[in-house]
């Protein structure tokens, strides 16, 4: 049974004031600390009302084995991504009291129409029909946790799922539905300091893949994944380590190209 809505709001409160501080802690106090990934959900959903702006979408955590077995869970997490937490390509982010100081290249899908919540998972095939556009991503996540590696999933996704800022390209040329994404290289690039290859299929073994196990999460919650929402679904690559002044690209060949400056 999740706890009472004043320990949800109360935990949720703790953790977005550390999120306006810049500041962290060692955990979630433990009356209001979530028991299991329902109660860090429960928590995470509060953020929406912290906000007069509609959702601009959500963000998978932890799409790959190694970045599971990195932060110590058994599967991918949703968070969400809030609109003013988001920027258009070659924005200038600050980079500030960011604990994590990584960007990571993602493929983002902008939904065409509703995926509502329903008893029986939804195929692959039905996830990709729904989707309007594709577009290139640089996702800079964060923790409000000191030792994020240690707290587990629940607070992990009570904390959002290390959502902090997002930059989205424009919508890629709708060749991209003939492509096989799996197999797809988008190149990361820090400017004066490097460039590394990714791969789609570092995403859940498909970012098409990873777009279904977040539908279907929201679905199992009783969340509508909305017409209007991005996807942006976890990175091709190792995340590339910043710093103030890096120049940071996602290169995405013919499908266009994602770019944000670190000030």
């Amino acid at each position: 049974m999740i706890r009472d809505l004043n320990s949800i709001k109360a935990a949720s409160d703790f953790l977005v004031g550390h999120w306006h501080a810049g500041t962290r802690c060692d955990a979630v106090p433990a009356a209001l600390r979530p028991r299991d990934r329902a109660e860090g959900y429960a928590i995470q959903a509060v953020l929406e009302q912290k906000t007069d702006k509609p959702l601009f979408g959500w963000k998978i955590a932890a799409t790959s084995i190694a970045g599971q077995k990195h932060i110590g869970v058994d599967g991918p997490m949703a968070g969400r991504i809030l609109a003013e937490r988001c920027f258009p390509s070659g924005a200038r982010i600050t980079l500030g009291n960011n604990l994590m100081r990584v960007a990571e290249i993602e493929f983002g899908f902008r939904m065409g129409r509703d995926l509502s919540p329903r008893t029986t998972p939804y195929s692959l095939d039905e996830v990709m029909d729904a989707v309007g556009s594709l577009h290139p991503m640089i996702e800079i996540p964060d923790s409000r946790y000191d030792d994020f590696v240690h707290v587990g999933a629940p607070q992990l996704i009570a904390d959002n799922a290390c959502a902090h800022f997002l930059v989205a390209g424009v919508a890629c040329p709708d060749t991209w539905r003939s492509l096989d994404l799996a197999a797809y290289k988008p190149i990361g690039r820090i400017a004066g300091k490097g460039e590394w290859e990714g791969l789609g299929a570092n995403v859940l073994g498909d970012p098409r893949i990873g777009l279904t196990w977040l539908a279907n999460e929201l679905s199992g919650l009783g969340i509508t994944l909305k017409a209007g929402e991005t996807v942006t679904t976890g990175t091709c690559l190792t995340p590339l380590a910043i710093s103030a002044g890096d120049h940071v690209t996602g290169d995405f060949g013919p499908l266009g190209s994602v770019e944000v400056l670190i000030v």
